[in-house]
């Protein structure tokens, strides 16, 4: 496995789908890498040589990705909790963000459905 940004990409895979393994990097971004880089879009990973490797981890490193960006995202997402903005409450009450109904779906955001109970009639 070639290791690129303290990520394992595997081998067998072509150059382009090996790359978005690596968080912040989808796939126009593995395509500029590897241009930048001069290795081929189809190129399997087993078949890249160490020069190649290197001047990958070059271009990689323009980018703001992996931990770095993890932690940008969740400072900007604190940030707009901080200032109390709508996109700030809604990520404060597990709500969805932006303007989805929450009478049927929005499970994902939402959690495992939580059972309410009944009033119990009084006796006479």
């Amino acid at each position: 496995m070639a290791r690129i940004a303290g990520v394992d990409i595997p081998k067998q895979k072509r150059g382009v789908i090996a790359l978005t393994y690596i968080f912040g990097i989808g796939n126009s971004r593995a395509k500029d890498i590897l241009a930048k880089a001069q290795v081929s879009e189809d190129k399997k990973v087993q078949d890249w040589n160490d020069d190649e490797i290197s001047a990958i981890r070059d271009a990689v490193s323009y980018f703001k990705i992996e931990g770095e960006l993890r932690s940008e995202i969740q400072l900007n997402i604190k940030r707009l909790m901080d200032i109390g903005c709508q996109r700030g409450i809604r990520h404060r009450a597990g709500l969805p963000l932006r303007g989805q109904r929450t009478k049927n779906n929005s499970r994902t955001r939402k959690g495992k459905r939580k059972t309410v109970a009944n009033k119990k009639k009084a006796t006479k």
